[in-house]
């Protein structure tokens, strides 16, 4: 009997962007299922990362999906160019975003497929009237803006919640922030489909390994 679908997001924020081409060729051999590419603002989020550009530069080096997490103010003026890009995955933040059914509309019409974002301290309920238009959720785990921190053990409560609220919706639920080889299979058992990782696969030595472990430590 085989377990729960697992599917390996690296996150090129921790990757080396000296080698961009290179390390997405790496762990897309290695199996990642998405290349997860993090945009931020400064405004929305206290950092400030990449645009339409580089998931456009990326698009011509990988056939592996692109699932591009908008952390920005305003997302719905960018959406089109993002699609254009060659997004396969857009989601937004729901702090971030006025009209949200609109939104996730938006990004379904340009033949994307539609996710919304939860940072740690907002309730699910903020989300529970857009589920039918939602493909995936990303659950926050750690405060969005930078690389490197902490999983937030509350996370695997929230993740097995919105799976349960779910139901039996083909929605994935992806888990961005601190996931590796130590809380990838609780994680997988919550309810969790999609892992991103960033640090724990592009700041290993060996980025193709890494990425294989990852998913050897989430099926396990």
């Amino acid at each position: 009997m085989s377990g729960p679908l697992v599917q390996i997001a690296p996150s090129i924020l921790a990757a080396d962007f000296s080698r961009l081409g290179e390390q997405v060729a790496t762990v897309a051999g290695a199996g990642a299922d998405f290349i997860h590419i993090d945009v931020m603002d400064g405004h929305f989020v206290p950092n400030i990362t990449m645009g339409p550009l580089v998931v456009s530069a990326v698009k011509r080096v990988t056939t592996v999906p692109l699932d591009v997490h908008l952390m920005i103010t305003n997302p719905d003026q960018y959406l089109e160019a993002f699609a254009q890009a060659g997004a396969a995955t857009i989601s937004v933040h729901v702090e971030a975003t006025v009209h949200l059914h609109r939104t996730l509309s938006r990004i379904r019409q340009l033949g994307a497929r539609a996710g919304v974002a939860i940072n740690p301290a907002t309730p699910l309920d903020a989300i529970g009237e857009v589920f039918d238009l939602l493909d995936q959720v990303i659950v926050m785990s750690v405060n969005p803006g930078f690389g490197g921190q902490s999983f937030i053990p509350r996370s695997i409560e929230r993740i097995a919640d919105l799976r349960a609220r779910l139901g039996g919706r083909p929605v994935d639920i992806e888990v961005d922030g601190g996931v590796d080889e130590t809380n990838a299979a609780t994680l997988i058992r919550a309810g969790a489909s999609i892992l991103v990782a960033g640090n724990s696969v592009f700041g290993a030595p060996d980025p193709a390994a890494a990425t294989r472990a990852l998913r050897r430590a989430a099926t396990s």
